[in-house]
């Protein structure tokens, strides 16, 4: 009996040890929701655009942004630290940089404070995601 239970606790620490590496393993941000992300852009649509060839406004045209090195918006131009920056825009990235730009990129010329609310972040970088 005593080997019974003993393999029952063995496949369920496994069970245990397989789950916590599975959730480890899952991206550290959630799929955010597209459409949420898309009513939070209206806060960034004052100097952004987001259209395929749309122009460059106070922000640079963010089409395309999800993967793109920062600093490269044809025509547009950069403050000298984000010039300088050498980031890529991957979701983690984007999650650090949208949650306080200047303490990422100190000496960027956005003044946007930032997204305090991690569901705000995941669901605006799910929004760029779609402008591909």
């Amino acid at each position: 009996m005593v080997k019974g239970k003993t393999m029952k606790m063995t496949k369920l620490a496994t069970l245990g040890v397989s789950l916590a590496i599975s959730l480890a393993a899952t991206s550290a941000f959630a799929d955010g929701d597209a459409a949420k992300g898309e009513k939070v852009f209206k806060k960034c649509k004052a100097c952004h655009t987001i259209e395929q060839g749309g122009k460059n406004k106070i922000g640079p045209n963010l089409f395309g942004i999800v993967g793109k090195k920062s600093g490269s918006a044809e025509g547009y131009k950069y403050s000298k630290a984000m010039e300088n920056a050498d980031l890529t825009w991957d979701e983690a990235t984007l999650n650090e940089y949208l949650k306080k730009p200047k303490a990422l990129v100190k000496g960027t010329k956005m003044s946007f404070a930032g997204l305090k609310k991690e569901s705000d972040r995941d669901n605006l970088i799910a929004y760029l995601k779609t402008f591909q």
